[in-house]
């Protein structure tokens, strides 16, 4: 089993996208997500649970899932404005 999430340098901010195939919810949090950390020059990843069965199992009724710096931040919609602030912060 791989970590769900790598270490960051310290005052490193990161964003995880949890999605699955096929998912229209998904595409609209990752073209959130893409906007805003390319706009503060955050990293971001993505993860599909059909990858993981830990993320399946925790994550597969919420998707998509954002993670900020490891914490879940939302589910199902992303709301621009929030995730903005929280980076920002």
């Amino acid at each position: 089993m791989t970590p769900l999430f790598r270490r960051k340098a310290a005052g490193e901010r990161s964003v995880t996208l949890i999605r699955k195939s096929g998912c229209h919810l998904c595409d609209d949090a990752e073209r959130v997500i893409e906007k805003v950390c390319g706009e503060l020059g955050v990293s971001w990843e993505q993860k599909d649970i059909a990858d993981d069965p830990q993320l399946h199992d925790q994550y597969w009724e919420q998707i998509p899932v954002v993670l900020v710096d490891g914490r879940q931040h939302t589910f199902w919609r992303v709301d621009e404005s929030r995730l903005r602030k929280e980076l920002a912060g």
